[in-house]
């Protein structure tokens, strides 16, 4: 009780100095260096103190704990505590977001991405160990907020400790079925349902369709597609981001009888595409959201049309990151970049990888393409296809 008591002094230190205690400890967090071996003591007691803090009864107490945790895990990854605390902070994390306020949920579920960042030898024990309790989250809340930064936290996670595509599979589900509960209305769709469709999108990414069969393709492709009809242009932009991966990834195993239904399909999407991508404004939104969906359309009717991906250059912490595919593209979400400071190079792909990876991805596109001739032309004819039928469980 030594060592825990001293801690909970501390801890309870920060509760009762509400914003003293805050500025302060922000304060001497962006004073820390790793010049001083005596600030680093500090710096390690500061942790240890919000730490212990997170077992602290008062939900405001817990709240101002993860918030200085969060400063200091994205000024500095800390990976000397995280390693020697991470049951500990995995076990508090979880237990903030099955029992906090909406408000700690959030800040927990931003903390357990980082957490997953930092420790991407353990990302998989932590996917396992938070799947359930965020699920059960979600499910349970309707604050916009609380609901972002988990389906946020979720993709996150999965993105970095799904390695065989198993947990992405049903992640993709329970997003999914937000996306459809929540777009099913005529009423306008909260940003929470826009975070959900990139959430998607930069799973499926990710995943390079192994969480797809046909039947589970043609229907996110429908789905999407009814978005771009939304008065919106975040939403239709999202959706038009979906709909770029969906199709670089190809339908899996085109059934005979499907052929020409995604055929029609593609068409509706073709013309859709293209009038968002010379619409000439009024909706309400600004010139600059304007100019974003008439780029992304612009290159996503290209893609349609050609199979040719889009290539960008962006900066992000001093580095030059290319990107020439779809999946890259939408792995650098500039929301969850802001929030978790994640970007792609955090997986390291070479530039034979990439050739490969975009070889791939333009063989599928041409190769859909075909199958789907081929099988309209081949049902026209009442003639036997040349594909088999795909296994149409579910996701």
């Amino acid at each position: 009780m030594g060592k825990r008591g001293s801690r909970r002094k501390s801890a309870e230190s920060l509760g009762t100095n509400d914003d003293d205690s805050v500025s302060s400890s922000s304060a001497d967090m962006s004073k820390l260096t790793l010049v001083s071996r005596t600030e680093v003591v500090q710096r390690d007691s500061s942790l240890d103190s919000w730490l212990e803090a997170l077992y602290e009864k008062r939900g405001s107490t817990r709240e101002k704990a993860l918030s200085l945790i969060i400063e200091a895990f994205t000024k500095n990854l800390q990976h000397q505590f995280v390693e020697k605390n991470f049951v500990t902070l995995l076990d508090r994390y979880l237990h903030s977001i099955k029992r906090g306020s909406a408000k700690e949920i959030c800040l927990a579920s931003r903390a357990l991405g980082l957490l997953a960042m930092i420790t991407e030898d353990k990302a998989h024990e932590l996917l396992e160990a938070s799947l359930h309790p965020l699920s059960e989250a979600l499910k349970s809340g309707s604050e916009i907020s609380k609901i972002s930064h988990i389906i946020e936290c979720l993709a996150v996670i999965t993105f970095i400790g799904d390695n065989d595509g198993e947990e992405s599979e049903g992640v993709m589900q329970i997003i999914w079925e937000f996306i459809c509960q929540k777009t099913g209305s005529k009423s306008k769709l909260s940003p929470a349902v826009i975070t959900a469709i990139s959430s998607w999108s930069f799973i499926l990414s990710n995943a390079n369709g192994c969480c797809l069969n046909s039947k589970n393709w043609q229907e996110a492709v429908s789905h999407f597609s009814t978005l771009l009809e939304k008065d919106d242009r975040s939403v239709c932009i999202a959706a038009g981001e979906a709909l770029a991966i969906l199709f670089e990834i190809g339908c899996p195993k085109i059934k005979k009888d499907s052929a020409d239904a995604i055929q029609q399909l593609k068409g509706k999407i073709l013309y859709q595409v293209e009038d968002l991508s010379r619409e000439a404004g009024g909706r309400g939104s600004n010139k600059e959201d304007l100019g974003s969906q008439r780029n992304l359309f612009r290159d996503l009717l290209k893609f349609l049309r050609d199979g040719s991906c889009p290539e960008t250059s962006m900066k992000i912490g001093g580095d030059l990151l290319n990107t020439d595919t779809w999946s890259e593209l939408i792995q650098e979400n500039e929301l969850l970049r802001s929030r978790y400071k994640f970007t792609l190079m955090k997986k390291h792909i070479s530039s034979g990888e990439k050739k490969l990876q975009k070889s791939q991805f333009a063989s599928s596109h041409k190769e859909m393409t075909r199958a789907l001739n081929k099988e309209r032309n081949s049902s026209q004819q009442a003639k036997s296809g040349h594909f088999a039928a795909c296994d149409d469980s579910e996701w």
